[in-house]
This record gives C-alpha cells, structure tokens and sequence, in this order.
C-alpha cells in the first residue's frame, strides 16, 4: 500500500524549504521599490499551505519505500514547477501554460525561456528566475546521491554510480547527509567565487549574482536581452564565464575530493575526454567560422570556446547567433549538445561517461565477433564496470532517444519545420535551452501554444530525471511488485 502520508508529509518538508527561499526575491522587489505584494502573498500562500500538511503530520513517522520515493520525486518536479509559475503569472500577466514552463525551464535548468524582453522584467522576478536555476542544479546532484539510493537502485543508482568516476558515495562521507551537506557547500563556494570574479571584471551586483546562479547551475536564463551578446567586448567576463561552465560540467564529487586532498581526482577518464572533446570542438569551430567571415581569429575563437562551452555543458548562454555561420558550424554545435558533460554535475545532456562505456562495449563486441571465445571487461579508471550497469546505461539511451524522437515528431506533426522540431527536442530533452530556427539562440519559445509548452516542460522533466524515474511510473510492475 502506498503510504499517502509519508509522501504528503515529505512533499511538504521540500516545499517549505524552496518557498523559503522565494522570499529572497521579494526583498530583492522591496529593495528596487516594486510593487510585490501579489508576489509576497503568492509565496506566503505557497508556505502556509506546505507548513499546514507539515504540521498536521507532524508526529506521523514516515519511511518512505521504493514506490513511495519515485512518486515523491516525480510529485515534487511538478509541484514545483506550479510553485514557481505562480510569481511569474501574477507579476508578469503570462498565461499558466507559459509561467509552468518557465519555471519548470528554470529548476531543470534548461534554460528556455518565454520572454521576448528580458530586461523589461522586475528586478524580483529576474532573480526569482535565476533562484529556480541555482535550486534546481544543486537540488538534482542532491536528489542523485541522496534520494536515488533508496528510490531505484537497479536503475539510476547503478548510472549515477558509474557516471560518478568511480567515487562511491560512502567513500566521501560516511553518510549520504554529510555527503549532501558537502555538495552544498562546494556548489555555494563556486558560485561566491564566480560572483566575485564577474564583479571584478566589471558586473554590477545584480548581474554578477544572477549570471553565477545561472552559470554553476549550467541554466542558462540571463538579465540582458542579448544574454552574454551584451558583455561580447568584456573578455574577463567572457573568459570568467566560460571557465565556470567548465567546472560547473565536471562531476561536483570531484570538486569534493580535490577540496579534500585528493589532487587525483580530475584524472578520471570521463574528465579528460570532456576537456578533449570541449577543446577539438571549440577548435574546429574556430576553423570553420574563421574562414566565412571577417572577425579577428581570437574573437572568432572567444566566441567558438564560448558557444561550445554553453552548449556542452547544457548552460544556453549565447555570445553570438551562431545560428546564422555554416552547415558544418551548426553540425559542430549539434555534436556538442547531444555529448554533454560529466555525469554528477548540474549539466544536462546524456553525459561523457556513457559515451565512454558505450564505445568500450561497442569494440568489445566486435572483438567478441571476431573471436568468439575471447573474454574482455570494461574498465573504467582501472575499476570494472558491472554488466548491469551497461544494461542499464544501454536502456538509458534507449529511452533518451525515443524521448527525444518521440518530441521531435509531435513539434513535426503540429507544422513546425524540420530544424526547428529536430533541434528544440534535443535542446528540450537535454536541459540545453537555445534550439535552431524557430527557437535558435536569438528567439524566444512564446510562440508555442499552451498545450506545446506542457508537453514540453514533461519533456523536461523527463531529461532532468533522466528518464527511468519518470518512465518507471508506466511500468505495471511498478504498481504490482515493491
């Protein structure tokens, strides 16, 4: 029997904390002189509506099961997402369509967004867009380390453990809270540092904390119209920004060893092809974008780093319409969004490690065919990696790609043109943001109907989560068997 009070009651304790957090904004509001009251009873309402189901459970002593978990998980991602909509509607005067997928953009991170003029908008609600980022990027890694364990251990345990570089959970800290504590803590010392540096470099306050929570969060949503466009001429802040993208794509357990003592623990595997990946890219972009215009070969290489940088760790920042360079450039860019960056970080995307994985199993298999009675293993980091994790790893891109094909031919079928349906699926599915045509790096995704942006911001989700814990909720057995 599924236990409706202990997901109430777990439900509650996540909502009281994020909505505690939307009452930054409404300070940030009070501080510019805006007229936040809607905004403030939105909030207000939001909480004394968690702290009522809270306290009324109080004294119920929940455990939650598998089953109760996953429901949980996917509950929260919602709930959520009309949380965060309502300030938007309320401030802004969009529709509920539209504030649900802004914000549901905003938590998973993907960065796409709805408004045409960006910075029209409060200031409360600038920074209310960029809170879901920071919230959301952490609160997934927290999810991955803290929930997963328990809620699916055959299934996205057993990736995020392989994607982890071969750090184990219990060799950070020896329990999950601690290890969650330190995530926290690294995930806050990242983004003051790269507050501090982009104020430097010249950002006023406003900017440098709202761009920082998008750029560790690898979000994506920007105060200027232009997004990064604005700051082109300011190569501090452009080489500042990219530096924190590249970071914010390496597994944050990484970040934890290093902190500790461990200077081994950017040699993994996965990191060194996420850099020669990010660096032959950002080369070849170069290249190619050098030969059909009249930029200086450092501009167009600034902005090559940039472009590749953004859209392989799935932050969506643009530095210039890249849509509109050459067939192979856009082909380059393509590549750099279904890649990713590295597993346990706030990126988005398939990520590094199972390309890895994939690949060592492909030639594997063809060594296998050649030699039937030959025997192999696939190492990762010299530690073998367990048949069901490949299995699993496997069914991940099995349903990564049907997801994305399956939005694909919805955006096809509803009229829109090729690119645009091909590229928004990918771009939707991996938390990246900016697609092609339609929804290219200078547009916005206000042209979707109501029933568009919903299935979209499901698409979401189901990226963010990775698939299996969205798509285990169709499973029969998921509601037999536990």
């Amino acid at each position: 029997m599924i236990s409706l009070k202990s997901i109430s009651k777990f439900v509650s304790a996540v909502g009281i904390i994020i909505f505690l957090a939307f009452l930054i904004p409404v300070f940030i509001g009070i501080y510019y002189h805006e007229d936040i009251q809607s905004h403030l009873f939105a909030i207000l309402a939001l909480l004394f509506a968690n702290a009522l189901v809270f306290w009324s459970l109080r004294d119920y002593k929940f455990s939650l099961s598998i089953k109760e978990s996953i429901i949980a998980v996917n509950l929260i991602w919602i709930l959520l997402g009309i949380g965060g909509a309502l300030p938007l509607i309320l401030r802004t005067g969009i529709d509920f369509s539209s504030g649900f997928f802004e914000a549901i953009s905003g938590f998973t991170t993907t960065g796409a967004t709805i408004y045409g003029h960006i910075e029209s908008l409060p200031k409360s609600i600038l920074f209310h867009r960029s809170l879901m980022h920071w919230i959301g990027g952490m609160g997934i890694i927290v999810l991955g380390v803290g929930l997963f364990p328990l809620i699916n251990p055959s299934g996205s345990l057993s990736l995020f453990r392989a994607e982890s570089t071969g750090i184990s959970i219990d060799k950070v800290t020896p329990k999950i809270k601690n290890t969650a504590n330190k995530l926290w803590g690294v995930y806050f010392l990242i983004t003051i540092t790269n507050i501090l540096c982009l104020k430097f470099f010249g950002m006023n306050w406003f900017d440098a904390i709202n761009h920082a929570f998008s750029t560790v969060s690898t979000g994506g949503f920007s105060t200027k119209d232009d997004s990064f466009a604005y700051f082109s001429n300011d190569d501090g802040i452009i080489w500042t920004t990219i530096f924190f993208m590249i970071i914010s794509g390496i597994n944050f357990l990484a970040h934890i060893k290093f902190l500790s003592g461990d200077y081994k623990s950017y040699r993994s595997e996965e990191v060194k092809w996420y850099l020669i990946i990010l660096f032959i890219l950002s080369l070849a972009l170069t290249f190619s974008h050098y030969n059909s215009n009249s930029m200086a070969l450092y501009d167009v290489f600034k902005h090559s780093a940039f472009t590749i940088t953004s859209i392989m760790t799935s932050t969506g920042f643009v530095s210039v319409d890249y849509s509109t360079w050459s067939h192979f450039s856009i082909a380059l860019v393509l590549i750099a969004m279904i890649t990713g960056a590295n597993a346990g970080s706030t990126a988005g995307g398939a990520k590094i490690i199972r390309y890895i994985i994939y690949f060592k199993n492909i030639s594997i298999e063809i060594r296998r065919s050649l030699k039937p009675e030959s025997i192999a293993s696939i190492f990762i980091d010299d530690k073998p990696i367990k048949n069901s994790v490949i299995s699993a790893i496997f069914g991940f891109f099995s349903l990564f790609i049907l997801t994305i094909f399956s939005v694909m031919l919805y955006l096809y079928a509803r009229g829109y043109d090729e690119m645009t349906s091909i590229s928004t699926a990918m771009t939707i599915v991996g938390n990246t943001g900016p697609g092609f045509s339609l929804t290219g790096p200078v547009n916005n995704y206000a042209f979707f109907s109501w029933y568009d942006k919903i299935i979209l911001s499901f698409a979401m989700i189901i990226g963010r989560l990775e698939c299996y814990t969205v798509f285990i909720l169709l499973s029969k057995s998921f509601w037999k068997r536990f």
